[in-house]
């Protein structure tokens, strides 16, 4: 019998699927559009927050509004340079010893256009009693004008005394007794607040300072 070679016959290769490509391509192309939409919104996020952060922040230095030194020394360890459009518009009136109203949202510095003001003319006037009270409307936020209070004051030798309810009474009381010169306290407070003023012989408040929170409809 003769002999037969049989040869090796080769598989063939599947064929490829085009839509299986199309659908690949398609799913990364996809990934990546996602990808770069999410770096877009992160981009425009980033810059509508510096957009905003210029527009709240002037070019006026705070070293052009008459201040104390020792003042802009605490001013400037805080690392403000300028002043934002609602402490350049309500710090020079407040100097002047007018009453200010004043209206701005969230972030824009409120603290720190009453605060300049009451430090200032401490410098002015130093007593060794209470000089400024500040009233707010929720805990949260007296203790954040506390703490602005406290940064401003720290170079000059000013004590600010924060009264709220939710905290002992008794070491609130001891902190008034050692005549603060700032009181920051809560609207639902100031009964504490006179009764301890009320113990003492005399006591000359310059300034009054009330905060509100308020939230557009």
């Amino acid at each position: 019998m003769p002999k037969t070679d049989k040869k090796k016959q080769k598989q063939p290769k599947a064929p490829l699927d085009v839509d299986d490509t199309q659908s690949s391509a398609s799913e990364h192309d996809g990934e990546t559009s996602e990808h770069r939409e999410d770096e877009t919104n992160e981009q425009s996020k980033d810059q509508s927050k510096d957009e905003t952060s210029d527009e709240i922040i002037t070019s006026t230095p705070f070293s052009t509004l008459n201040l104390h030194p020792s003042l802009l020394s605490s001013i400037a360890s805080l690392k403000w340079t300028n002043a934002t459009q609602i402490q350049a518009a309500s710090i020079p009136p407040a100097l002047e010893g007018r009453d200010v109203i004043g209206l701005a949202e969230t972030g824009s510095g409120k603290t720190g256009s009453f605060a300049i003001p009451i430090l200032n003319y401490l410098l002015d006037k130093p007593q060794k009693a209470v000089f400024a009270v500040i009233l707010a409307p929720t805990r949260e936020l007296a203790f954040q004008i506390h703490e602005v209070m406290v940064a401003l004051g720290r170079g000059m030798g000013a004590q600010s005394v924060c009264v709220v309810g939710g905290v002992d009474m008794a070491s609130q009381a001891i902190a008034l007794a050692r005549n603060p010169h700032v009181v920051v306290a809560t609207v639902s407070f100031t009964s504490s607040l006179q009764l301890s003023c009320a113990q003492r012989t005399h006591i000359t408040i310059q300034f009054c300072t009330c905060t509100t929170a308020w939230k557009a409809p």
